[in-house]
């Protein structure tokens, strides 16, 4: 199932995930900041679901375009208001196009794969990094990831469907430490638990606990 899009009805939710991870990564380097050094060469990047512009921060030749007015609104210029699955730019108008953690937002992400396919020129790549049903397993007794449209598992296999060449790089490693139990309410908030449930499940987890963070950037080359 697609995971809920609500960043214009609830914005604050995440905020308050994106402050968790700058507050409390404790191993390895910011996913954004991983990225742009990947892409610094690339003259012309398009960010899918870009919202407030962490990527653009970090590279300043982004384009961003996202459905959430809210969080668009926030994100610098260039940017633009449009689909995942309807892109408002011609074909092969980018070098690369990239999707943090926003596909499993889709019914369907083919239509997406797809869609950035077609604004890539030849010879361009696409990346799409998204978390594994397995990740942060040191709260399993209080919560489990619930499968998405686009996890780390079958990622691979989607972006094969649309590209002619992928690449795989899977992280599992202890990268964010959570002080307290207020910091595992939010982080469990940010993953769509009720804020009820959240408290509650905060209570039984013994702190300071550090999550084993799981997941992929799945690389999807372009033809010439």
């Amino acid at each position: 199932m697609s995971t809920p899009r609500d960043y214009d009805t609830d914005p604050g939710r995440f905020r308050v995930g994106a402050g968790l991870t700058a507050r409390h990564l404790t191993g390895g380097t910011s996913l954004h900041a991983l990225l742009a050094e990947r892409l610094r060469h690339v003259p012309h990047v398009l960010d899918i679901g870009c919202a407030d512009g962490a990527l653009r921060a970090e590279l300043p030749q982004v384009v961003g375009v996202d459905a959430a007015l809210t969080l668009l609104r926030e994100h610098p210029a260039p940017r633009l208001m449009g689909e995942a699955t309807a892109l408002p730019f011609a074909d092969g108008s980018f070098g690369a196009a990239v999707a943090v953690n926003m596909l499993y937002h889709l019914p369907d992400p083919l239509e997406a794969l797809r869609e950035a396919r077609r604004v890539l020129a030849p010879g361009g790549m696409f990346v799409a990094a998204t978390p594994s049903r397995a990740d942060s397993p040191e709260l399993a007794e209080v919560w489990w990831p619930s499968r998405t449209t686009f996890d780390a598992e079958e990622a691979p296999e989607l972006v094969a469907a649309v590209f002619e060449r992928v690449e795989v790089e899977r992280w599992d490693a202890p990268l964010i430490t959570l002080p307290d139990a207020a910091a595992v309410r939010d982080y469990l908030v940010t993953r769509f638990v009720p804020r009820e449930r959240a408290e509650s499940a905060s209570r039984q987890v013994s702190t300071p606990i550090t999550l084993t963070k799981r997941g992929a950037m799945v690389w999807g080359f372009r033809g010439l």
